[in-house]
């Protein structure tokens, strides 16, 4: 198994709703398209925004922290004909079980807990792809959502290109998009 994480939320052309998840260890990403709603339950989750009122998803993890559940991982477990598979591994006092589930809810619930997820090898062989180097002009992607790790490559790649380019007041402002998002302010 390979341990991944979400590393960003997009939209296709055609306005569909995905998400890439990234392994730990590696460069290989793999896409899953997924609902808009789930895609912005999974937003929600990453930026630790909280609805008025809780969603689905948020209402899903409160039970089971109430009753005692924990979410022990996630595990993307089988692709077969275009459809990604998912189970739960959950443990109530001692006792494992695994729940089938749609891999978006599974993530905006694993999110939401702190759960690792998973993908099998043989799915990460079959979908996964190594991403080319994004020209900063032009993504590839319709990013809702790009992990911080992620927008800090991107934006250092710019700096560094600006530089090159003698682009100072661009290299300035790109320079100070990177000192906020270090920050975090």
């Amino acid at each position: 198994m390979v341990e991944v994480r979400v590393n960003g939320i997009f939209m296709t052309q055609t306005q569909a709703s995905g998400i890439i998840l990234k392994e730990q260890a590696g460069k290989r990403a793999l896409p899953i398209v997924i609902g808009e709603y789930e895609a912005q339950s999974i937003a929600l989750a990453l930026e630790n925004l909280k609805p008025p009122r809780p969603i689905t998803h948020d209402l899903t993890a409160n039970i089971l922290e109430t009753l005692g559940i924990s979410m022990e991982q996630v595990i993307i477990t089988e692709l077969k004909d275009n459809t990604y598979y998912a189970i739960i591994k959950l443990n109530l006092a001692g006792q494992e079980f695994e729940i089938d589930s749609r891999p978006s809810d599974a993530i905006a619930l694993a999110i939401r807990l702190g759960t690792p997820i998973f993908v099998d090898d043989l799915v990460m062989e079959q979908a996964s792809y190594i991403p080319e180097e994004e020209s900063p002009e032009e993504p590839k992607k319709n990013y809702l959502y790009r992990s911080k790790e992620d927008e800090l490559e991107v934006l250092r790649e710019q700096l560094k290109k600006a530089v090159e380019a003698e682009e100072y007041e661009k290299a300035a402002k790109i320079r100070d998009k990177i000192k906020r998002l270090e920050s975090g302010s």
